[in-house]
């Protein structure tokens, strides 16, 4: 534990420490031997405050790492875990934008605004995606204590109408969030060949292609050792709070063939047998009591028998996949903790290394998927088992998007009922983790079993650094924090846990602990994202297990004790009550829709106008072309050598469109989720000189995801005319964005290379207009046209 210093400590109460004047008296001449001053003092944290590293991957659940029993090696995790600490019982939220927030602030999610991820926020406080500024986060907190800070890979916090290039920044990890360095990604998920990076908030391309051996994750890890030995080198005393959030080992399942070569044949006889062989390691690792059971397999999910033996060898090679990509990623933060060492720092640093921010992902449909967005697209029958096999060798790869069955994520989740989005069962909410101090704790190679919860991270690190909880932050009074220290348990395995109560929410999944019993509702099944029909939330039915006896939940006595059953549902409206998860919001496409559910939109109207060199625009940023007619028209200056390249393209080779040039006339390509490409060409080159270029999508109507006719206009005349069968419906991709005169990251079509493929003049402008607006007799647009797009927008 951090020592007390025998110098005067500055009032931390009160964030940023008020600077103190000089009260004595001012000579007139600096020579004067009265003219002396206190040295000026750099801000520091108390003496013996540590060093901190939190490591948080993505989508991991807790019968997965080797640390725990599962079937993934993991080196890294196994080497901290021998040279301190594995907690058994630690709890995240079931999904990852909430369970980071309350990482971050040692809040509960819905009390910070993060009841679901930023994409669905609605006007409700607990859901709004805002995190209130009466909840700085622990990084600010250390920050103006002292301490360097650094975030590294994902950040799936800023509320969406914030995520352009132009802000604000409030939500940011380098704007609001404290850190004073930020290199990953905004969102849930990054493509890890073509990632969508930025530095700070200035966005940033890899420095190599994936063909010259270009893996974000190793490359954040490049970025994280850089930063740790600068701070290191030029200030040796003061320590740092890093933060290393992989996008690993979330979707899109991206990893070198030869890690996924490594388990070959390892999951040939299926899930089934899987959760067995981990069970019983779990057992001999001590992971588990010795008389804990294996939950059920809920009929919902298939048995490895039942699947089709044609799909057999894609099911097995995309958990190879997922095995090579997890251990991969261990592999990378055993090379920063290998930095740590170089340094000789690692004994006095504080690291968590907390393996998933939820239980296993079972977003991947029964089947598992080659491309996710074809799921999110409602169009999951297009991945026939015919077409999976004809993509086996490419999974992993760049060209892929993939995410296994659902069989595996129950078995990664073993020895639990569920998975991520399922808050009321462990399957979707109790993730192992490891805590390596060696500098603070004596124990070493022991387990500890006390009850646990994301939130109670912030408070550990505080009592670590001998930090209170500062009462206002920024001239703002501070919420409490909602964790309770773990440090307490750090020396004894025996001591009484202190984290007596804590509730769950999810999707109207949800759960509350207390004193080791547990009440349970499953409300909605995770990989259902289109149809199906919810029940009511009072007829949900509840379970209830005493984990005191029964570790896994395998045993439900609501039957046998329904008082203490309604005993818990009370303290789990209580809790709801205290932390704003009411009003419970089930809706599904309501909270897609921005003005259904209430926040806002950064683009509004039928009309948008770009211009060249604009780029890194999310879908969130850009007037949404989806299924309704509509026009693109640029404004283009062509040299003498002739038109080439990107004039404006959205999305990427998981799915969106581009118009373009090549060999000097203009071309157009629908991307339809990674499976077909449609194209429509010019019959002439676009001349030297200024010209407009315009497409115009006729869609046909009917529904959602239909197709449509595409016609090509040079000045007003018609050089091109041809079908796009069918569209995405909901989204073009998860991180790929909208680029004018040059596209980044996983390209819409292989006519064009990436990155070389900036159009060959001037894009002068690009406007997109919907529906009526798209209609014009003449195919061209004005500047008195152009400027009533550009006045709407004030």
């Amino acid at each position: 534990m951090a020592t007390p210093s025998d110098a005067p400590q500055p009032p931390r109460a009160q964030l940023p420490i008020p600077d103190q004047p000089y009260a004595g008296a001012v000579p007139y001449d600096a020579k004067d031997p009265e003219a002396t001053f206190p040295p000026i003092a750099p801000l520091r944290p108390p003496a013996g405050a540590p060093n901190v590293l939190v490591v948080l991957l993505d989508d991991v659940g807790f019968g997965s790492s080797s640390a725990f029993g599962g079937p993934i090696r993991m080196p890294t995790a196994e080497r901290l875990a021998a040279g301190g600490l594995k907690f058994t019982r630690f709890h995240t939220t079931a999904l990852c934008s909430p369970t980071r927030q309350a990482l971050l602030t040692g809040r509960n999610h819905h009390a910070v605004g993060m009841g679901g991820i930023t994409e669905i926020a609605t006007a409700a406080p607990g859901y709004n995606s805002v995190r209130p500024n009466t909840a700085a986060p622990l990084a600010e907190t250390l920050k103006l204590n002292g301490y360097s800070t650094a975030q590294f890979g994902k950040c799936h916090e800023v509320p969406v109408w914030e995520t352009s290039p132009m802000g604000p920044f409030r939500a940011w990890p380098t704007g609001g969030g404290g850190f004073e360095y930020f290199y990953g990604f905004l969102g849930g998920e990054t493509h890890q060949y073509y990632p969508a990076i930025y530095e700070g908030t200035t966005p940033v391309e890899p420095e190599k292609t994936p063909e010259q051996g270009y893996h974000f994750m190793a490359d954040m890890t490049d970025k994280a050792i850089k930063w740790v030995r600068q701070q290191k080198a030029l200030m040796g005393d003061k320590p740092f709070f890093a933060y290393f959030a992989p996008g690993a080992a979330h979707a899109p399942h991206h990893v070198p063939k030869e890690w996924a070569d490594r388990y070959k044949g390892q999951f040939d006889d299926g899930w089934d047998a899987q959760r067995e062989r981990t069970f019983a390691r779990q057992k001999a690792l001590g992971v588990i009591p010795s008389d804990a059971e294996l939950t059920r397999r809920h009929a919902e999910i298939p048995a490895w028998a039942d699947m089709p033996e044609a799909l057999k060898p894609v099911l097995r090679r995309q958990m190879e996949v997922f095995a090579g990509f997890l251990e991969h990623a261990d592999h990378q933060v055993g090379r920063l903790i290998d930095a740590l060492a170089d340094l000789g720092v690692l004994e006095d640093t504080l690291v968590y290394y907390i393996i998933g921010d939820n239980g296993a992902s079972a977003e991947g449909t029964l089947n598992g998927t080659y491309n996710e967005m074809i799921n999110f697209n409602g169009a999951a029958a297009l991945e026939t088992p015919e077409f999976l096999m004809a993509r086996l060798d490419a999974l992993g790869g760049p060209d892929s998007y993939c995410h296994y069955a659902v069989g595996w994520a129950h078995a990664m989740n073993t020895p639990y009922q569920w998975t991520k989005q399922v808050a009321s069962h462990w399957g979707g909410t109790r993730n192992g983790t490891v805590v390596h101090w060696p500098n603070g704790f004596a124990a070493k190679g022991e387990v500890r079993a006390q009850f646990a919860h994301v939130i109670d991270v912030a408070p550990t690190v505080l009592e670590a650094a001998g930090l209170p909880h500062p009462v206002s932050v920024n001239g703002v009074q501070q919420m409490p924090l909602h964790g309770v220290s773990m440090a307490y348990a750090f020396a004894d395995a025996g001591a009484p846990e202190r984290h007596a109560t804590q509730y769950f929410e999810m999707f109207g999944n949800r759960g509350i602990y207390h004193r080791g019993w547990t009440a349970v509702t499953k409300h909605k099944t995770p990989w259902i994202m289109v149809g199906g029909e919810l029940p009511a939330f009072d007829a949900d039915v509840w379970e209830l297990y005493d984990t005191n006896t029964d570790w896994s939940q395998a045993r439900d006595l609501a039957a046998a004790q329904p008082e203490k059953l309604r005993e818990l549902q009370r303290l789990w409206l209580t809790e709801a009550t205290r932390y704003n998860v009411l009003p419970l919001d089930d809706r599904g496409a309501e909270r897609l829709n921005p003005d259904l559910a209430g926040r806002p939109t950064l683009i509004k109207g039928t009309s948008q106008l770009l211009f060249g060199g604009m780029g890194r625009l999310s879908e969130s940023s850009v007037v949404n072309i989806k299924n309704k007619s509509h026009a693109v028209t640029a404004e283009v200056v062509v040299p003498a050598a002739g038109a080439a390249g990107v004039i404006i393209a959205q999305g990427g080779s998981v799915g969106g469109w581009s118009l373009y040039a090549k060999d000097g006339r203009p071309k157009y390509c629908y991307n339809l989720l990674g499976v077909q490409r449609f194209y429509v060409e010019g019959d002439r080159a676009i001349p030297p000189g200024p010209h407009q270029v315009r497409a115009e999508f006729a869609y046909d109507g009917g529904g959602l995801g239909k197709g449509g006719t595409v016609t090509l206009y040079l000045d007003g005349d018609q050089v091109g005319e041809g079908r796009v069968g069918a569209t995405a419906a909901m989204i073009f991709s998860a991180d790929d964005t909208c680029d004018v005169g040059a596209e980044g990251g996983a390209v819409v079509t292989d006519d064009y290379g990436s990155p070389d493929n900036a159009f060959t003049g001037e894009v002068n402008w690009v406007q997109i207009d919907l529906g009526a607006d798209a209609q014009d007799a003449d195919h061209l647009l004005t500047p008195e046209e152009r400027l009533r797009v550009a006045m709407a927008r004030q």
